[in-house]
């Protein structure tokens, strides 16, 4: 690496891993460097590593092979710059890296973010753990091939999340049918708390530690839907059940069990420290864990997968007995190398045990502390030693447990339930990372090794991906060499001297010892490049994996792979009563030895299922995912440099790196390679804008041989890009200099000038300061002469004005004195005067006041007398208004009555109709069973012909009592006249009589109590009239009633008619309202018996005429298809087609009709031509003609009843105005003719109505689909707008971009969708509303892609986009108001997101001055995000400060604690924007008269009275012209 005097390096640091640094000098083959923190430090060249300065300038690179210099450092820093700002995932390729954030981001995981990744190419959007799910599943569907997605990572790291989050996205796009009640998303994560009761356990890193590998196989059918699952386990470390190291714990289930109270208790179970195989280390809680809780959480998880309460019991009380086998302990025999149990203690937990598992005691002990060996001559039993009794003692618990486990498993996959015929799954692999602690046993040696074949395959997948990059792009790649670690793998697994190979030898050997095994590994891998012998142990190892070097500790190496498989255990526990342990080991394994232990080798095992796992891997498509844990401490916002450098070791990150790195690693596309190094040969720059050709030059200018050139990229070896960066530098040092220079020049010439100007200035001032002086002298001598005139005039006048007052001083003293002698002598004289005046007025004053008084007292007198007499008048007015009240008693009471009459009248009423019913039901029988007889159907008619006459009379006399009541009413409002008028005296009274106020108040309570009543009896009145309302319209139903009832009298027809009538039945069921007007029969005639007898004698003709009803709803059918199905155009603006159907539903009565075939038939015919018609034309067309004939609707029907204008006026004959009512039309104050429709014409308008809104939201959907994917285009601007835009490099000068053809197109689109909707005049209302909506998705896309591709994030981007938005801003405003409304306001977000991204100065702006100024509609959400995005690729600027991004960051955090949704993203709108009121009040009125029907339809007889109108008005016209 060429280094240079102020180069950016990376520095290799112990606690920090690597530091930024500049070189500061060269000091021989050293070179000093300045470190971040200011530190100077010498170091080697051949120990750092070329750093971009510009890449700290912005917030990392989504993707590793985009960095400038690819290494080590690189990569560490980019991840720390991106988890900064919370982006937490990164590509490396096709690798995925998700570094744990420790805190929820809810916005990364809703169902909108995995709508934007759905069906998006891999690498367009920000990396995300969905895209790989979803560039699994796509590559599923379309190549038809498996897929599998490997998650690894340390403890911690966040696997089981992010395979839950990949199995949530498959989920989404593959769900299964909506009948299914849960997902299989749900079903297998309801199994995790049950596989992790029983699968995890506490390690030295993680308290929640996953002890086997978790392959999940989610299947799928031919159509890509999810169709079964199932959860595959690997290597579970069955040791831990009778071995662990502190601070280590078991497995979770026998804590819980522990924890669980009662069931504990019945188990006789207690404290874990009371356990041997639980107290082997002293961490018995975790933190923040409460044991009993999760104890029922996993009760609730096995609820969940289907095990009964009997089978939960069976498997507790199985973890109990393996608890207190664990404490059984034993002692040497009597016998030689024989055992007993130890203590009462271990007899008590032996007995538990045996009791727990349903076996016998004796036989348990037997086979704990024996062993059978069958030979020829018969079995031989043979003691055990202590020893082996707790080796067969353990072997026993791991056997039962390891089955119970694989049970569960089982189990799991019935309740989730299997696809066995799928041809196509994606697998979940979760399985343990790399391990390296301080002491590494058997368990981190098995780890390691898968990690190391999981490694191996994961280096043939990048070097896939290698070659595959190259093909694409068409380069040589033929002499690049595959990095490979078989090696290693040899060392472990070959046979027959592997490392695996020899541990089962030795494990063979009853005497065979760790140290025997470690020499025997020494003398075979003495010389192997990846072994080495530990320093300070004789029997510890070391080997160089890919990830770093491990250190094995072998002195349990032997215990833990020694798996004895004992017949006899087997045999007793199949045996038991329980049958769940009996079911464990229904399968007894083959005797194919005399002894009954049958040897198992874990590692060998383990090597099989390994290689079982990796058979099904090979067999489907790989995706990678490296989890990486940030701290040990769990923290939010805290980045552990080194144990990060650790883990992307382990995870083969920077073994893909290292794949990289021995071919290309550095590729840029041509544009960026063109826009970064372009400066270099600026004379190629103005010849050809050939981006390709361009590079291709640049390179050769600069002799650079090792570099291709492919279709899309350049690719360059290691160590190019930074002789490329060290002339660029060059190149920019030089410009800075000449600029510097320039700048000097500018600065020497701007002092010259301001020095001059400096010397003119001081000798003006010097020339006006000597004048100034002179001109002081000579005002002083002027002013000193003008002094002593003053002075010399001031003296003289001085002494002249004491002169004049003093002699003006004695005249006013002797002036004075006379004057107050004159004054002294006259007010005396008028203090005499007033004295004697005020004398003589009390003298007439008291006279005057005695003869008042008495007058006053004869007043008095009088006017009692007269007060007397108005008091015996009010009295007597009083007791008038005591005959009041007894008259309107008399009143209430004949209400009353009138009440009661009413009520009676109903009753009576209630009975006749009952009395009718059964009357009906007894006809109809009699009818069915004596054959319908003339006589008997005759003499039934004219009984009914009789009630309905009673019925009749009945009504009269209501009426006539109505008219008794309208009189009583009438009474009652005189005497309401008269209580205002006596009200009136009272008020009088109350006037004139003010001082007789406490007597007054009496009468006037009185009074006001006797109006209150009054005013009650009114209301009472009212509701009387309101009751004879509800008759009145009662009355109507029954009326309507008695006809229907008359009807169906008539109907009975003799024998000889039963064949007509039968046939005349048939299409009355089918027909509903289409007979004709001239056909219909009257709905109220008298109900007299000629009438109802008259038509049983035309029997034949109503058949006939039935027929005809029949052939004419057929017609109306065929003319209503034609209608809905022919384009027949609009006549001034008014659609025909609807005008039509509502004349011709109007002229056939259908709105009076009780059926709805015809409007069904409408509604069908519709639906079936917006399904089958071109969508373009079809749905324009049918929202005018839909919408007018809603209007029409709307405004011209009303309900059945009457309105309350009505109620109150009109005819007093009630039945004339019950038949006027049903009969004709109403006119309301808006003059607009309404006719009454039943219920199914109410029925057919909302059904309309709906229809209108289903047209509109296909117009919506249509539209949206049709502007998507010009919309994608939009986002980003082209290449050769960049390219122009690279002409000027100077913020001042900037060009403005026009927009490209993409935004022409956008354009284009909207004309035309103009074109279409007034073509076929769509109103206006609509018209908005549509605009308004897609203008909201316009805006709703750019935002989110904006939000989601990092590209699109740049300055030059966001002058395009602006632009662009500047010609749909100009769109807007030439389409006017009337059609565009609000749609400018919809591009709120995108504006203002826009029009942040071009501003300069970012970094001056404050949090508030962004919010409110800036971007006043962006969430702190949105705007954290465009800020981290944002790079200026045109000018170089940075983004906002520091400060700014700290300030949003902590406003996320709270909001992430406060939402439970807070996602970035806009959602699209999907709702009707209006109603049918709306649309009634923003259509103009529709007149349907005048529309002509076209000559293809005229032809239809059903049609003719259309013709004949249009032919009086073809005819009065050319009347009016003559």
């Amino acid at each position: 690496m060429s280094l240079r005097k102020g180069a950016k390096v990376w520095l290799e640091d112990r606690d920090s891993a690597w530091v930024p640094a500049e070189v500061a000098d060269f000091k021989g083959k050293q070179v000093q460097l300045v470190a971040a923190s200011g530190k100077k430090v010498l170091a080697s060249p051949e120990k750092l590593f070329p750093r971009d300065a510009d890449e700290d300038e912005h917030g990392g690179v989504d993707d590793m092979t985009k960095l400038t210099y690819l290494n080590e450092p690189g990569v560490l820093y980019n991840l720390r710059r991106r988890y900064a700002l919370n982006d937490i995932y990164t590509y490396t390729g096709s690798i995925l890296i998700a570094v744990n954030p420790f805190t929820k981001l809810p916005h990364l995981y809703n169902v909108h973010m995995m709508e934007q990744y759905k069906g998006a190419p891999f690498g367009e959007l920000s990396p995300h753990v969905f895209a790989v799910a979803d560039a699994s599943y796509r590559a599923m569907t379309t190549e038809g091939r498996s897929q599998s997605i490997l998650v690894s990572g340390e403890s911690g790291a966040g696997k089981t999340e992010t395979t839950k989050l990949i199995m949530q996205y498959l989920t989404y796009v593959g769900g299964r049918a909506a009948s299914d009640e849960r997902t299989v998303e749900q079903q297998v994560l309801e199994s995790n708390p049950l596989l992790e009761a029983f699968g995890n356990a506490r390690t030295v890193r993680n308290d929640n530690s996953s002890r086997f590998g978790k392959f999940v196989e989610i299947q799928f059918d031919a159509n890509g839907r999810i169709s079964g699952a199932a959860i595959r386990t690997y290597l579970l470390e069955r040791s831990r059940v009778v071995q662990i190291t502190d601070p280590e714990r078991n497995y979770h289930c026998f804590y819980q069990l522990c924890a669980s109270g009662k069931d504990a208790e019945k188990y006789k179970l207690g404290h874990p420290s009371h356990f041997h195989y639980l107290n082997q280390s002293k961490t018995y809680e975790l933190d923040g864990v409460s044991n009993a809780e999760e104890y029922m959480k996993t009760r609730t998880a096995m609820d969940i997968v289907g095990i009964s309460y009997e089978e939960q019991e069976a498997i507790f009380r199985t973890l109990a007995a393996i608890l207190h086998l664990g404490n059984v302990e034993f002692s040497p025999g009597k016998e030689h190398d024989s055992s007993v149990l130890k203590d009462q203690k271990s007899s008590f937990h032996m007995q538990m045990a045996a009791n727990l598992f349903m076996c016998d005691e004796n036989l348990l002990l037997a086979t704990l502390s024996t062993r059978t060996i069958q030979t020829r001559e018969g079995i031989i039993i043979k003691a055990l030693d202590c020893n082996g009794a707790v080796s067969s003692r353990d072997a026993l618990a791991k056997t039962v447990y390891a089955r119970l486990f694989d049970w569960l498993v089982e189990k799991i996959n019935r309740s989730v339930g299997q696809d066995l015929n799928s041809q196509m799954q994606i697998g979940v692999l979760d399985i343990y990372g790399f391990e390296c602690f301080k002491d590494n046993s058997f368990e981190q040696f098995c780890i390691n090794f898968a990690n190391e074949k999981l490694q191996q395959h994961f280096n043939e997948h990048v070097f896939k991906m290698e070659q595959e990059e190259y093909s694409k792009e068409e380069i040589d790649w033929s002499y690049i060499e595959f990095i490979d670690n078989q090696d290693v793998l040899d060392l472990i697994e070959k046979k027959p001297l592997g490392i695996i190979a020899l541990l089962d030898e030795a494990c063979m050997f009853p005497k065979s010892t760790h140290h025997t095994f470690s020499t025997r590994l020494f003398q075979s891998f003495r010389d192997h490049p990846r072994w080495e012998k530990a320093k300070f142990s004789e029997t510890d190892f070391t080997l160089s994996h890919y990830a770093g070097k491990v250190t094995y500790h072998t002195d349990f190496f032997l215990d833990k792979n020694r798996d004895y498989v004992v017949v006899d255990h087997c045999n007793l526990l199949s045996s038991s009563k329980c049958p769940f342990v009996a079911d464990l080991f229904c399968s007894l394994p083959e005797e194919s030895s005399r002894s009954s232990y049958k040897f198992s080798s874990v590692a060998t095992r383990f090597k099989q299922q390994l290689q079982a796992l990796m058979e099904t891997l090979n067999t489907t498509e790989p995706h990678y995912v490296r989890c990486v844990k940030p701290n040990s401490l769990n923290r939010p916002q805290k980045f552990e440099n080194l144990s990060i450098l650790h883990q992307l070791r382990c995870g083969g990150v920077l073994e893909a790196v290292r794949i990289s790195l021995a071919g290309y690693p550095t590729r840029r596309t041509y544009s960026e390679f063109v826009d970064r190094f372009g400066l270099l040969a600026p004379e190629f720059m103005d010849i050809s804008y050939d981006e390709k050709s361009t590079t291709e030059k640049i390179l050769k200018n600069l002799k650079l041989e090792n570099f291709q050139l492919g279709k899309t990229k350049v690719f360059l070896r290691a160590g190019q890009i930074g002789v490329l960066d060290s002339r660029r530098a060059e190149v920019l040092d030089n410009a800075a200099k000449r600029i510097q220079c320039q700048l000097r020049t500018f600065v020497a010439r701007r002092n010259f000038v301001s020095t001059r100007a400096a010397a003119f200035a001081l000798q003006a001032f010097c020339r006006g300061f000597l004048a100034r002086a002179l001109y002081a002298v000579k005002r002083e001598t002027a002013a000193a002469i003008f002094i002593q005139k003053h002075v010399r005039r001031w003296l003289l006048r001085h002494a002249y004005v004491e002169l004049y007052s003093a002699a003006v001083t004695i005249q006013s003293n002797i002036r004075g004195f006379s004057t107050r002698q004159r004054f002294v002598h006259g007010k005396k004289h008028k203090a005499a005067t007033m004295i004697q005046a005020r004398w003589r007025m009390r003298k007439v004053r008291s006279a005057f006041q005695h003869h008042q008084a008495s007058i006053v007292a004869i007043q008095c007198l009088w006017r009692r007398k007269l007060a007397k007499r108005e008091l015996r008048k009010l009295k007597q007015l009083a007791n008038e208004s005591g005959a009041l009240r007894l008259a309107k008693t008399k009143l209430e009471k004949q209400l009353e009555d009138l009440t009661w009459r009413l009520h009676l009248e109903k009753r009576i009423r209630v009975s006749n109709e009952e009395a009718k019913s059964a009357e009906i039901l007894r006809l109809q029988t009699v009818v069915e069973s004596l054959n319908l007889e003339l006589d008997a159907s005759k003499l039934a008619t004219i009984n009914e012909c009789n009630k309905n006459a009673v019925l009749q009379n009945q009504l009269e006399l209501s009426g006539k009592e109505k008219s008794a009541l309208e009189r009583e009413l009438k009474d009652m409002a005189e005497l309401r006249k008269e209580n205002t008028v006596l009200k009136s005296s009272l008020d009088a009274l109350d006037k004139k009589n003010s001082d007789m106020e406490n007597e007054l108040r009496k009468a006037q309570k009185n009074s006001n109590d006797t109006i209150q009543k009054l005013q009650e009896f009114e209301h009472k009145c009212y509701d009387l009239q309101q009751n004879v309302n509800s008759l009145k319209e009662k009355l109507s139903v029954l009326e309507d009633e008695n006809h229907i009832m008359r009807q169906k009298a008539l109907a009975v027809s003799p024998k000889s008619n039963r064949r007509g009538y039968e046939k005349a039945s048939v299409p009355e069921k089918n027909s509903g309202a289409l007979v004709p007007h001239t056909d219909r029969k009257p709905e109220f005639e008298s109900p007299t018996p000629s009438k109802l007898i008259t038509p049983f004698s035309h029997g034949l003709s109503e058949s006939r005429r039935t027929k005809l009803a029949v052939e004419r709803h057929q017609e109306n059918y065929e003319f209503l298809s034609r209608c809905i199905k022919d384009d027949i155009g609009f006549k001034d603006s008014k659609p025909s087609a609807a005008c039509i159907i509502y004349k011709c539903l109007l002229q056939w009565h259908a709105f009076e009709s009780e059926r709805t075939v015809i409007f069904d038939h409408i509604i069908e015919g519709i639906n079936d031509v917006l399904r089958v018609g071109d969508e373009n034309i079809t749905l324009p067309y049918w929202l005018s003609n839909a919408s007018a004939l809603l209007c029409l609707l709307q405004r011209n029907l009303r309900p059945n009843g009457f309105p309350a204008t009505q109620r109150s006026a009109g005819s007093s004959s009630l039945a004339l105005r019950i038949a006027h009512g049903l009969t004709s039309p109403f006119k309301q104050g808006d003059g607009m003719s309404h006719l009454e429709a039943r219920y199914p014409a109410i029925l057919f308008k909302q059904q309309l109505t709906a229809c209108v809104e289903k047209i509109f939201g296909l117009m919506r959907d249509s539209l949206k689909k049709e502007l998507a994917p010009l919309l994608g285009s939009c986002i980003q601007a082209p290449k050769a707008a960049r390219v122009h835009a690279g002409k000027s490099r100077s913020p001042g000068n900037a060009p403005q971009q026009l927009p490209g053809s993409q935004w022409d197109n956008i354009i284009k689109f909207l004309d035309n969708l103009m074109i279409r909707l007034r073509g076929n005049h769509v109103p206006s209302f609509f018209i908005r509303k549509l605009i308004t909506q897609v203008f909201s998705f316009i805006n709703m896309s750019l935002f989110n892609s904006l939000l989601l591709r990092r590209e699109c994030c740049t300055f030059s981007n966001g002058e395009y986009v602006k632009s662009g938005l500047a010609e749909l801003e100009k769109w807007i405003v030439n389409t006017g108001d009337e059609f565009a409304g609000t749609s400018w306001h919809e591009l709120n977000y995108i504006r203002q997101a826009v029009g942040f991204l071009v501003i300069h100065q970012k970094r001056r702006k404050s949090l508030d001055e962004i919010r409110q100024d800036l971007c006043p509609a962006l969430t702190i959400r949105q705007i954290y995000r465009i800020s981290t995005m944002y790079w200026d690729d045109k000018y170089g600027t940075q983004s906002v400060s520091n400060e700014v991004v700290a300030q949003m960051r902590e406003l996320l955090n709270k909001d992430n604690q406060n939402l439970t949704s807070n996602s970035f993203l806009l959602d699209d709108d999907l709702s009707i924007p209006f109603s049918t009121e709306d649309i009634d009040k923003a259509i103009p009125l529709i007149d349907p008269s005048d529309i002509e029907i076209p000559s293809s339809l005229s032809g239809y007889s059903c049609v003719q009275f259309l013709v004949q109108h249009q032919n009086e008005i073809v005819r009065s016209s050319q009347i009016v012209a003559a």
